[in-house]
């Protein structure tokens, strides 16, 4: 337990950097329990805000009281009686003038059982609950009073995020010592927005907010109760969004200062790969091809997003803005997620640059000793001009001669410090290469505004010609017999379909088919079907097997998990059924889609639920059956679950948000990259002193 210097003697500025275990009752026990919950410093806690508040400024009569709502109560005991049957526990019976209620306790002692006697005036706070007895609160605080006045307390109880083994009295006990510590005094924490900020967006000073957070008004509580938020908590959130954009422009600016190689474009031969392939790129594409020909020909990295909705072409896009980079005598490198996108990936290569000089390599950890040696070679030697791989690229043993250009495909599924692996595979040549992002996740406008703000973006807003939209139709399981007499019809006609089970193996928590079970049921009920497997556990040599036969028509109906979700184009298989969809969310849904609707002809995806459906469940399928616009569908995504779940963000390691919440607060990121410039240009001190307070060392982070 540590002792506090006196305030009069303490650098304030200092105080919030102490360590929790500093503080008077915190010990080695409380101060790990402490950190389990982000909180290692006196300034952790000062910005550990509230969930929600006690109110004990009123007493409750007992026939006023609602389940679940925490509420203060006075009464008179009327017995106390032992319960030895079960668990045992003692029960206690108040009345006031309104009722009764009976008080349950199990952790208790034969001194507590003894004060708790008849006529004895009680002042409880807990929560009703309604027991086989009748209305009761479970292990209540209690008190005994002599009237019902020394109960009520004026000020709001703060009731903080906790983890086991952490009360609220210790919390409450620590955050006011870093409340004295911290902001009694004028100077004792420093506000790092400016005035004209603040005055502008009307949001209080940080020490008024902070102690307003903590020690509210009751109409400040209200409002958080009724989900409002405070210009308190506005303020905090904005200061929040605006440190993370800050951090993002600030590792964009530190990676454009670095040097890059020079690939000037060649039109001649971008023309000549153009001409060759089969088919015609959209102006859409040319458009974005030109922008990142545009970034690769100075002499600071691209970095530089580009999105497009399913099927809109982004894999040829890397292939010909990779054109320049081989000219110039450098390597590129594309990453994706998976095995089978890299397979495909590395299939649609080899055939654009088949007659060209170009060496395309394939990379994956699958492969071993012998298969894997020469590939190595190939790429520490530059013989190897194209390296097409999973997350086996940024591997130890992978050294580059000349890395030019990174190409990351669906990059939200990469965690940071594997895409920093990768961008430091550059350095040895004293050049950081260029960086090429791509996704089918259409990026909704607020978190572009904040996850992406450091990057230049293009998007890919038009589809090839000829594609036609997909009809989706919501089914119930209960109906699974017509879904398969449908799939006989459609293979009858010589098409081709997919099933798409939700996991692998039999969960009976999940209540979902497992992949090889549904295969081998799809058997049974179609013997005149060819019927295929694919998932994610299988080997690579396997599952390329079983592709291959999918898209050379040697297979009627593909069973597959969500692996098939990108890079996967069998024109002929215009039907899809996704099983439980229930289970994923919008975006990952709409990829599946995009797997059907590739050819010429009429397609289809049936989303066979389990019922019953939820009434959020209803409403994310109607969403994506109303809807083809991957842009729109991201958006609904955004709303119903969160940033999160939508991109990936767990893995970023910048998006953990301390108090902001981007469902709460989008609106306040229209007013983020104003704020943002307004500090670079005349507030430069402040923008390190945000990041340090809301993102500590995580914002190298925003260099990939």
């Amino acid at each position: 337990m540590g002792i506090l210097p006196q305030p009069a003697a303490m650098d304030f500025e200092h105080a919030q950097q102490l360590p929790v275990g500093s503080l008077t009752g915190i010990g080695p026990q409380s101060a790990a329990r402490l950190q389990k919950i982000g909180i290692h410093t006196v300034q952790d806690l000062l910005f550990h805000l509230p969930l929600r508040y006690q109110d004990r400024s009123r007493i409750t009569p007992i026939a006023l009281l609602q389940p679940g709502d925490p509420a203060l109560v006075c009464g008179e005991i009327e017995f106390t009686d032992g319960l030895e049957r079960g668990r045992p526990s003692i029960v206690c019976r108040i009345r006031d003038h309104s009722g009764s209620l009976s008080l349950r306790f199990f952790h208790f002692s034969v001194q507590q059982s003894l004060q708790l006697k008849p006529g004895v005036l009680l002042g409880c706070f807990g929560e009703l609950r309604y027991g086989y007895a009748g209305p009761e609160m479970v292990h209540p605080e209690y008190r005994i009073v002599r009237s019902p006045e020394q109960l009520l307390d004026p000020e709001l109880r703060p009731v903080y995020p906790l983890t086991d083994g952490l009360s609220q009295s210790v919390l409450r006990k620590a955050v006011k010592q870093a409340i004295d510590l911290c902001l009694t005094r004028q100077d004792g924490v420093t506000d790092w927005l400016p005035a004209e900020l603040l005055q502008r967006h009307g949001y209080p000073g940080l020490k008024e907010a902070l102690l307003t957070l903590h020690n509210p008004p009751a109409a400040i509580a209200a409002e958080r109760a009724d989900n409002n938020r405070p210009p308190a908590l506005r303020r905090l959130a904005f200061e929040e969004l605006l440190a993370h954009h800050l951090a993002l422009l600030q590792g964009k600016l530190r990676y454009k200062n670095r040097p890059s190689p020079v690939f000037p474009a060649d039109e001649a031969a971008r023309r000549q790969f153009v001409k060759a392939l089969p088919f015609r790129l959209t102006a859409a594409q040319h458009r974005v091809i030109a922008e990142i020909e545009n970034d690769c020909g100075r002499p600071q990295p691209m970095l530089r997003l580009v999105q497009g909705d399913v099927g809109s072409g982004k894999t040829v896009v890397a292939a010909v803005a990779a054109l320049p980079a081989l000219a110039a005598g450098f390597q590129v490198a594309v990453m994706a997620p998976t095995e089978l996108l890299a397979e495909q990936h590395f299939r649609n290569f080899s055939n654009w640059f088949a007659g060209t000089a170009t060496s395309v390599q394939f990379l994956t950890g699958q492969m071993k000793g012998k298969t894997r040696q020469p590939v190595l070679e190939a790429i520490g030697s530059g013989a190897a001009n194209i390296i097409i791989g999973t997350h086996a690229l940024f591997q130890d043993s992978v050294q580059f001669q000349r890395l030019g250009l990174i190409v990351i495909d669906e990059q939200h599924r990469f965690g940071v410090n594997q895409r920093l692996a990768l961008r430091e595979k550059g350095q040895p040549a004293g050049l950081h290469p260029h960086q090429l992002i791509m996704t089918a996740t259409p990026i909704p406008r607020t978190l572009a505004m904040l996850q992406y703000s450091d990057l230049d973006i293009s998007v890919i807003d038009e589809l090839p010609p000829g594609r036609k939209p997909v009809t989706t139709s919501v089914i119930p399981s209960e109906r699974r017999s017509e879904v398969i007499v449908r799939i006989r019809h459609w293979i009858a006609g010589r098409r081709q379909a997919y099933w798409v089970c939700t996991l692998i193996e039999e969960s009976e928590q999940l209540e979902c088919e497992a992949a090889e079970k549904t295969a081998a049921n799809l058997t049974l009920a179609l013997p005149e079907a060819r019927v295929g497997l694919v998932h994610g556990r299988m080997k690579a040599a396997e599952k390329d097997r079983v592709m291959q036969a999918f898209k050379n028509r040697e297979c009627d109906l593909l069973v597959a998990t969500t692996v098939i979700e990108v890079g996967v184009d069998v024109p002929n298989a215009g039907l899809m059924i996704i099983e439980n969809p229930e289970r994923l969310g919008l975006s990952q849904l709409h990829q599946l889609r995009g797997r059907v609707g590739r050819g010429d002809q009429e397609s289809y995806c049936l989303l066979l639920y389990l019922s019953p459906l939820s009434q959020l469940g209803r409403q994310r399928l109607a969403i994506l059956k109303e809807s083809g616009d991957g842009f729109v569908i991201a958006e609904k995504d955004l709303e119903l679950r969160g940033p999160g779940e939508v991109m990936g963000t767990r893995q970023t390691g910048l998006m953990q948000f301390k108090i902001a919440e981007l469902n709460r607060d989008a609106d306040l990121l229209d007013a983020v990259p104003e704020a943002a410039q307004l500090l670079l240009a005349r507030h430069p001190e402040s923008v390190p002193a945000l990041i340090r307070r809301w993102i500590g060392d995580n914002h190298h982070y925003a260099e990939v």
